[in-house]
């Protein structure tokens, strides 16, 4: 029994010296562990800052995209910490890192049409073929831009709808942007008969065209012959707006040229010297509205 007693006591005493040693060892590498983690979460809050400052400071770099390189670098910092801490417990980081990359490539193949659309959104933000406030059409979706994200870019359309238009296809198809250029031209078709004064019209077209104040003059607006029907003569009057003005003149112009054939109808309206024969009685059509 005193034996028995003996050992017990010396396998507690053991058990203690062993602990002990295992507490300070490990209380180093705990101590080491919380050092590191101190410090590298401050390092990566300052790197992250300091590139966010970087990229700013770079022409045609967008807030979005600078948020976005950011984090990445930030979080990329964070994990290459916390592997280096359990580094300090003696685990072995080789095989994390073959599991991290492991279960990205998993996660990558499970969210291939989330990633695709967070790809299309950096190019979008890089190439930047819109900005916010344009207005844009593609072969699905037009509208004004109202914010551009990493995977999908909101649109206001013209009656008034909110849409929300993946990245992905955006940036799969061909995009028409009406607002980027400074002018932008216009055709105004209009039909007379073959009866009518040929050269009446045409000037007619061409002096509402000049009164107008918000028509440019260069490039100068032109008229010409678009096409010869059987028993019509199609003309059209070709001019230059500034992008902002374009859709109110573009209104505007097919009620002057209206109102300016009215009175080259009105007898007490013609011009003194007017050559006798027949006068233009042409109908202006309207263009096929596009929004800008």
């Amino acid at each position: 029994m005193e034996q028995q007693a003996n050992d017990v006591l010396l396998a507690t005493r053991t058990a203690l010296s062993q602990a002990s040693a295992l507490a300070v060892q490990y209380s180093f590498s705990i101590l080491g562990a919380v050092i590191l983690l101190v410090v590298g979460w401050t390092l990566a809050g300052f790197i992250s800052r300091w590139a966010y400052e970087g990229l700013s400071r770079i022409h045609g770099i967008d807030e979005t995209l600078a948020r976005f390189f950011t984090n990445v670098v930030r979080y990329a910092l964070l994990i290459l910490v916390f592997i280096t801490v359990l580094g300090q417990f003696g685990v072995q980081t080789a095989s994390i890192i073959a599991t991290l990359g492991a279960a990205g490539l998993a996660i990558g193949l499970a969210l291939q049409g989330t990633l695709q659309n967070i790809a299309a959104g950096i190019m979008l933000l890089v190439l930047r073929p819109f900005r916010v406030g344009e207005y844009i059409e593609t072969s699905s979706v037009a509208g004004t831009v109202r914010e551009i994200g990493l995977f999908a870019t909101e649109l206001r359309t013209g009656d008034g709808l909110y849409r929300l238009a993946p990245n992905s296809t955006l940036w799969n198809t061909p995009i028409t942007n009406f607002s980027r250029e400074p002018t932008r031209q216009n055709d105004l078709k209009i039909n007379i008969s073959r009866e009518d004064d040929l050269d009446l019209a045409m000037e007619t077209l061409m002096g509402t065209a000049k009164r107008n104040p918000k028509v440019l003059t260069s490039p100068a607006p032109s008229v010409f012959i678009d096409s010869l029907g059987d028993s019509t003569i199609s003309v059209t009057l070709r001019y230059w707006a500034k992008t902002g003005d374009w859709w109110q003149v573009s209104r505007d112009m097919v009620k002057r040229v209206k109102l300016a054939f009215d009175e080259k109808d009105d007898p007490a309206a013609m011009p003194e010297d007017s050559a006798p024969g027949k006068r233009s009685n042409g109908t202006a059509m309207a263009e096929k509205p596009t929004r800008q």
